[in-house]
């Protein structure tokens, strides 16, 4: 398959070179502060984030570290995202790895610029939040098709629910995914992703416990 590029709506990079010709045409519009998410270690195994790091500097971009997101990322998480990116005074978060990152990073997005807490906002007062930081992914692992979508799964460990957030007005703005593949474990899910918007969906929430006991 030949590198190519395209937008529905999420501008996407695909393919041998994806990554330099994404920061290429994208670091202009990225700001003076860029926040680098990423899951464990394996990012800096593979040489990958020592390149997206000179990328980003050589383009005189300040890079603040948000590392360790985790599997099924939890709600601590996303506040501690959120409170680097606000101390920071970051423009631009380039979310680097799978869905989880992804999703993460999509709530960190909408909760740095919201003055209350964002699972409050959405799941108590029914109110859908408008305003994000610009997010960039960096596609590494394949499943869901997270970097297609406008949603987020977190797990709050505080009410023991598993559920959906950020907002429908919003999607990554550009997703750069190297490596053909990365594609082998994941195909039906991102298929779905870039070929009808009726895949940008949420899903239902989950819980462990009762409906009527997971809200005050």
């Amino acid at each position: 398959m030949n590198s190519f590029t395209y937008q529905y709506p999420v501008k996407n990079y695909f393919g041998e070179g994806a990554l330099h010709t994404a920061l290429a045409a994208e670091l202009p519009a990225m700001g003076e502060k860029v926040m680098l998410a990423y899951g464990g270690g394996s990012i800096k195994r593979t040489g990958l984030y020592d390149e997206i790091v000179a990328a980003l500097q050589d383009a005189g971009k300040t890079v603040v570290e948000f590392p360790g997101i985790m599997p099924n990322p939890t709600y601590e998480k996303v506040q501690e995202g959120a409170r680097i990116a606000r101390e920071e005074g970051v423009d631009f978060i380039l979310a680097v790895g799978g869905g989880s990152v992804f999703d993460c990073c999509k709530i960190v997005s909408a909760q740095v610029l919201l003055d209350e807490d964002i699972d409050d906002f959405e799941h108590v007062q029914d109110k859908t939040p408008t305003a994000f930081i610009p997010l960039g992914c960096v596609v590494t692992l394949s499943g869901t098709g997270a970097e297609q979508n406008n949603g987020g799964v977190i797990t709050n460990e505080a009410t023991k629910v598993k559920g959906r957030g950020c907002g429908r007005f919003f999607v990554p703005s550009y997703t750069a995914q190297p490596s053909l593949r990365r594609y082998s474990s994941g195909l039906s899910h991102p298929s779905e992703r870039f070929s009808s918007h009726r895949g940008s969906g949420f899903g239902r929430r989950r819980s462990a416990t009762p409906s009527h006991a997971r809200r005050r």
